[in-house]
């Protein structure tokens, strides 16, 4: 049934969807409405689920951590901050082989303290062994929810899915979304039956010490994991798209007009539908740009990309988050696509624009595509206030 929902409404409604038997969460901007809707779902009878208060976001990624270990499906959510102060217990869920999804309302990090958007709290816990899909707008983020726990609890995966949202831009905002009906998720996704759990009638042991000659084995695990949910997640597409209806092909990545292009920007996220935008009105000029929007992070999908873009002459890489004293995350892994290989772009532009949610506009956009050029640019902030660099630099 399609409805007009704001995000984080319409999260709240797929998690009450996958019947989770563990809610924890702490409020914290921009996440703080999913998890209000969640609370009044299980206040009012509406979900049957344990919605439990803690006193911090470490204690409530604690929380679903034990949940999840004892044999219950789980949720959390939260943003920026919050995301960083979970961090120790967001190794833990993934090295314990834990099935879980997260939402991360993804926000600016301090310091200097900013509640808007950029992708900077997520890509910084890239390398958490959480599965990370990057969603463009709100029906992506229903649907992305529920494809993340069949994902995630499937027997060759047990690893947890971070969903992200770019706060405020789609936790905040109103779309129309085709809520899907409580028998065709429940066709898609059965309860949960855990590989393993906490259980006094068969006692075993979770996170354990593991001294050198073991250690090193529990990540080339999930190493591996990783490498095979490249297959595994476009069969959860299908399987999706079958029962739903709603393709996502592969469910890695997103096409748009790069078969003939001579210019491809490549992006994650809400911006995607404003490069889209940009991309449609040059088409209708006849000029040959594309997009590829990067769905799946983590696993980063490194033949899709070098399959879709050896061909491209220039291609310019959008980051929302940056690596101080580096190549900025998406433009690094790009670039990796290419290493060793025979074919490859004349040029692979890095720019970064939208930080601390800064409106990355069809302008910024147009901008991007006329530095395009054969001279590849490492790395180029967008929409920089040189007034405000004097004022803090000075000369």
């Amino acid at each position: 049934m399609k409805e007009l929902l704001e995000g984080s409404r319409a999260v709240a409604e797929a998690v009450k969807l996958c019947k989770p038997g563990v809610i924890s969460a702490y409020p914290i901007t921009p996440q703080t409405h999913i998890v209000e809707e969640l609370a009044q779902m299980v206040a009012s009878g509406e979900l049957d689920s344990q919605f439990i208060n803690v006193e911090s976001e470490h204690s409530a990624a604690s929380v679903v951590l034990g949940a999840v270990a004892t044999g219950v499906r789980a949720f959390t959510a939260t943003s920026s901050q919050g995301l960083l102060y979970m961090g120790e217990v967001v190794f833990n869920i993934a090295g314990m082989r834990l099935p879980l999804v997260m939402t991360c309302a993804n926000r600016a990090i301090s310091a200097p303290i900013n509640i808007w958007n950029d992708q900077q709290d997520s890509i910084s816990l890239r390398d958490a062994g959480w599965i990370q899909l990057y969603a463009e707008n709100n029906q992506e983020v229903v649907d992305f929810h529920l494809m993340g726990y069949r994902i995630s609890e499937d027997k060759s995966m047990m690893l947890p899915v971070m969903v992200c949202m770019d706060g405020f831009i789609l936790t905040h905002g109103m779309e129309m979304v085709d809520m899907p009906e409580q028998e065709k998720v429940g066709i898609f996704l059965p309860p949960y039956q855990p590989l393993y759990k906490l259980d006094p009638a068969f006692p075993i042991s979770m996170g354990l010490l593991a001294d050198p000659d073991y250690y090193m084995e529990t990540r080339f695990a999930i190493k591996e994991t990783l490498k095979d949910a490249l297959q595994f997640i476009p069969k959860v597409a299908l399987e999706f798209k079958n029962i739903f209806g709603r393709d996502y092909k592969d469910c890695l990545v997103e096409e748009y007009h790069t078969k003939d292009a001579e210019k491809v920007i490549v992006a994650m996220g809400s911006v995607c539908g404003t490069i889209k935008e940009v991309v449609d009105e040059f088409r209708k000029k006849g000029k040959k740009i594309g997009l590829l929007r990067i769905i799946s992070f983590r696993p980063f999908p490194y033949q899709r990309v070098y399959e879709i873009l050896k061909d491209i002459p220039r291609v310019a890489v959008l980051d929302k988050s940056v690596s101080l004293g580096a190549y900025s995350p998406l433009a690094i892994e790009i670039k990796a696509a290419f290493a060793g290989k025979k074919k490859a772009p004349q040029a692979i532009s890095s720019f970064v624009a939208g930080l601390g949610g800064r409106d990355i506009t069809p302008e910024s956009i147009k901008d991007i595509l006329r530095k395009l050029t054969q001279k590849e640019i490492d790395l180029e902030f967008i929409d920089l206030k040189p007034e405000l660099l004097k004022e803090s630099y000075g000369d």
